[in-house]
């Protein structure tokens, strides 16, 4: 009885192949990239030649003059701040927060897992409402206050259940071992648990800076009248809202001219690049990190 062997691709069916991947890579890396091109090339057109249409990736008359418009409103500087500093002080005390309930939940030994670990499903599902939760800060006198921005949504189901699913593939041998050597369960969490978790932390701090730093509505709700508590966002939504109306809200000699000279459709694409480009600086460094955090648990042995 004659073997059967299986056909290999000839060597012009390959080049063929790659051709094909290849094309469709580069399909794929233009249509992702078009758009935020797209955008930068407005944000850095003259404004009255954008009405035209037309721009592609590129600017047919370069300026600056839109992002020059941003940058001279006067909350600008103090929004970017406190934005920073929402973003640094909610990414890290999140973490903080959910890797610790996180560790708190794997343990074997504690008793009140299963009731916990339902209680923060529920909340994934049951909200009290916007006016309950308004209701809530201002009995709590965090209305003005820059702890709005960072303890209402320090702990999040969500963040608590993909780290803990990380810790439950770690051997529990581990924790032992430690114990063994004399090591609290603090000491266990510290110098075993995060060093180990470093994948989830970095997915999870991702999810918090990018929400941290895109928020505007607890500023507009909570501390719209506080300039010194104003963010980023909510300062750049008022810069659209401003472009052609208050002036008294710039700087310089020249301000009614230079709004006469942009567009609230130029403003609004520079103000996307504004916002955009600090997430994309911090993402590469999490990249690595990200990928093999997002598939933790899509395996099961």
């Amino acid at each position: 009885m004659g073997t059967i062997k299986l056909a290999r691709g000839t060597p012009w069916t390959d080049r063929l192949f790659d051709i094909f991947v290849y094309v469709f890579i580069l399909f794929v890396t233009v249509i992702t990239l078009y758009p935020f091109l797209n955008v930068l090339a407005i944000s850095l057109n003259d404004s009255i030649d954008s009405v035209r249409g037309g721009i592609t990736i590129y600017p047919r008359q370069f300026t600056l003059k839109n992002y020059e418009t941003i940058f001279a409103f006067s909350g600008l500087m103090t929004g970017l701040k406190i934005s920073i500093l929402r973003t640094v002080i909610g990414t890290l005390l999140g973490l903080i927060s959910a890797s610790m309930l996180a560790f708190t939940l794997s343990r074997v030994d504690f008793q009140g897992r299963k009731f916990v670990s339902t209680f923060l499903a529920l909340t994934m599902y049951v909200s009290g409402g916007l006016i309950p939760f308004y209701i809530l800060i201002k009995d709590l006198h965090m209305m003005g206050t820059f702890a709005v921005y960072v303890l209402p949504g320090l702990v999040s189901a969500f963040n608590v259940f993909v780290i803990r699913s990380f810790i439950d593939g770690i051997p529990y041998a581990l924790q032992e071992s430690a114990k063994l050597d004399g090591a609290n369960d603090f000491t266990i969490y510290w110098r075993v648990i995060l060093p180990l978790t470093k994948p989830a932390l970095a997915t999870i701090a991702l999810f918090i800076a990018v929400g941290q730093w895109n928020s505007w509505i607890d500023t507009y709700l909570y501390n719209g009248s506080k300039d010194h508590l104003t963010t980023l966002q909510y300062e750049l939504m008022k810069v659209i809202q401003s472009t052609t109306t208050n002036v008294d809200s710039f700087r310089g000699k020249n301000l009614t001219e230079m709004i006469a000279q942009v567009s609230p459709e130029s403003i609004k694409m520079a103000i996307t690049i504004v916002v955009t480009v600090p997430i994309l600086v911090v993402y590469p460094f999490l990249q690595k990190y990200f990928v093999k955090g997002m598939t933790l648990g899509a395996v099961k042995s």
